[in-house]
């Protein structure tokens, strides 16, 4: 990003590479001028005290007991020459130097959130954010900032991020900023306990709001003419004269980006990658290490594509099978040492594409029902399952999969003299994934006697004799999810539901609840970036924004184009993907806040 930034731009690029190439340089416009009118954070000088240190340099005023030696030779040459440089200030002093403990200042930014500075007044905030975070690093100053209506314990950030941005964005608020707003948080940041760098951001009325003395502001509006298409600003530093800015806005498309994800490019905002009507994508799933995903078409093919990296990374090449003719795709997978495995029917049994690890090497594979009245349903139309695959330290691999119908079927080793067996193992599970390299499922809560609680358990798949870890709640729905760390010690960031509204969250620490709202679908559970805590991902009730639910207030994480009609969180990486009624297919990086990856349908005429 460095090199595609005009020189003028140079010195905000670090915090300019967090947008895309476009919107930095319409950014940029604004934060060269903004800069201008906020000036530089100043070190501390001599009157704010300090450890003196020496001498640091020249000054044209002092004392005279620092003035130059030099100097004093004008007092025995030339006296009269001596009183006039005294009187033009030309004369030299020694200036001096003071230590000043590392850290010790800080620049605290609050921005109002409220209807006065909702719209395109937020651009002027974002750009100021860019100004204010590189004038605090110039001089190795902390950075501390947040949105004004919020509980500072819950919305306090430090240094910018794609994450924290976005959270600022998706942060509005019906009501005014009041002085019991900064209040809280002058409290919070301990304010009151030195003089600070803070700056009031929004409208006029926050440099009269009790509290705000000695505070510096930045006042934000948006003329009411017609046609008029600009921000004017007001910048007064504590201290200091005010000065304007008029700030032309770029046009109405870009707006738009600033103000609802300015971390998607335009390329992937407008556009996407074209597939044709019978590749349509019909179905997607996470393999099950949470590394790959899977995508079916609608002409029967399955690919296995990596998830790209980041935002700016080069999408693979995914690898892709296409059954012939008279087979139906019943399950897909993917192993990180073996590639894709696509499992089909074929006559009264089922084809392995792809060959199966035996400690003699890789085999293809073909099965049958062990119970004819028990084979894996997949009624005609239905949608393709996911596979789980094991290597056991012998290099013998076993396979699993769960049907529609929550059932969990287990496929036998390869056999040299014909078919294996494909086999019921359990009834009722409602998740499947490879956590730490071992196959794990959930069991939904069964009847086991009198006087036993009714509860959800851990299985953990290819051991012999089975083991399980009970698993406290009643419900049975659970999902697998992301987490660096703070996890299950054996089933990694696991989230069950406990009843119709409560979710339990298995952590290290113990376990915590969530409540989920009525009528929202729970996709999947992650841990965002550190201070937040993990939670749960759900799909509003009207099919298209997803939400964040957590021990901390709720928040926005992304909103699709259109409703979605399947939404599922990887649990081996950040990413959530998801899939529209119309065919476009997106995976959702949660770290950055960006699109990974993005396929629509090819449009016909």
């Amino acid at each position: 990003m460095t090199t595609a930034l005009p020189p003028a731009l140079r010195p905000w690029a670090t915090q300019l590479s967090l947008f895309p190439k476009d919107l930095a340089r319409h950014l940029g416009a604004h934060v060269a001028r903004l800069s201008a009118a906020v000036g530089t954070l100043r070190p501390r000088g001599e009157a704010e005290g300090g450890e003196p240190q020496g001498y640091d340099g020249l000054s044209r005023r002092g004392p005279f007991d620092r003035l130059l030696v030099s100097e004093w030779l004008w007092a025995l040459e030339a006296p009269e020459e001596l009183v006039r440089r005294a009187a033009f200030g030309e004369l030299s002093f020694l200036k001096p130097a003071f230590h000043q403990p590392q850290g010790a200042r800080r620049t605290v930014v609050l921005l109002d959130v409220g209807p006065d500075q909702l719209g395109l007044p937020r651009i002027a905030h974002l750009a100021l954010l860019v100004v204010l975070a590189r004038r605090a690093e110039a001089v190795g100053a902390a950075f501390t900032w947040g949105a004004l209506q919020t509980e500072p314990a819950h919305a306090t950030h430090t240094g910018l991020g794609g994450t924290s941005l976005l959270a600022w964005l998706t942060a509005r608020s019906t009501t005014p900023a009041s002085s019991r707003h900064l209040a809280a948080w002058r409290e919070a940041l301990e304010l009151s306990i030195a003089p600070e760098d803070v700056w009031l951001v929004g409208s006029s009325r926050l440099g009269r709001l009790e509290g705000a003395e000695g505070m510096s502001s930045v006042e934000v509006s948006e003329p009411m003419e017609p046609g008029a298409h600009r921000l004017d600003v007001d910048v007064r530093p504590a201290g200091r004269v005010p000065r304007s800015v008029v700030l032309e806005l770029p046009p109405p498309a870009d707006c738009l980006r600033l103000l609802r994800n300015p971390f998607a490019s335009n390329q992937q905002a407008s556009g996407g990658m074209p597939r044709k009507a019978d590749r349509r994508i019909v179905k997607f799933s996470f393999s099950g290490d949470g590394r790959r995903v899977l995508l079916f078409s609608a002409n029967g093919a399955v690919e296995a594509m990596a998830v790209p990296h980041s935002p700016r990374a080069t999408v693979p090449k995914p690898r892709r099978v296409q059954v012939p003719r008279g087979q139906q795709v019943i399950a897909a997978g993917w192993r990180s040492s073996g590639g894709l495995l696509v499992l089909a029917s074929h006559l009264d049994g089922y084809v392995m594409h792809g060959q199966v690890h035996t400690p003699q090497g890789l085999r293809k594979a073909r099965y049958h029902a062990a119970d004819d009245s028990k084979q894996p349903a997949l009624a005609p139309g239905a949608l393709p399952v996911s596979l789980v695959s094991w290597v056991n330290p012998r290099g013998q691999e076993y396979l699993w999969l769960k049907d529609g119908k929550g059932r969990l079927f287990s496929l036998a080793p390869p056999s040299p003299m014909g078919t294996s067996a494909l086999s019921l193992e359990e009834e009722a599970v409602s998740s499947m994934a490879e956590v730490h390299s071992l196959p794990l499922c959930v069991l939904r809560p069964q009847n086991l006697g009198a006087g036993r609680a009714i509860i959800s358990r851990l299985k953990v798949l290819g051991e012999e004799p089975a083991r399980f870890v009970p698993i406290n709640a009643r419900h049975g729905d659970a999902y697998f999810g992301y987490s660096p760390s703070g996890a299950h010690p054996e089933a990694g960031l696991l989230a069950a539901r406990d009843n119709d509204s409560d979710w339990k969250l298995f952590l290290d620490t113990g376990v915590s609840v969530i409540t989920v709202p009525e009528r929202h679908r729970v996709v999947g559970v992650v841990q965002p970036p550190v201070p937040s805590p993990p939670g749960l991902i759900a799909l509003h009730p009207e099919q298209r924004a997803f939400t964040f639910f957590s021990s901390q207030a709720s928040r926005t994480l992304a909103v699709a184009s259109g409703p979605v009609v399947q939404a599922a969180a990887s649990h081996g990486q950040p990413v959530l993907g998801w899939l529209t009624q119309a065919g476009e297919f997106v995976l959702w990086d949660l770290m950055e806040q960006a699109v990974l990856y993005r396929s629509v349908p090819e449009a016909t005429s």
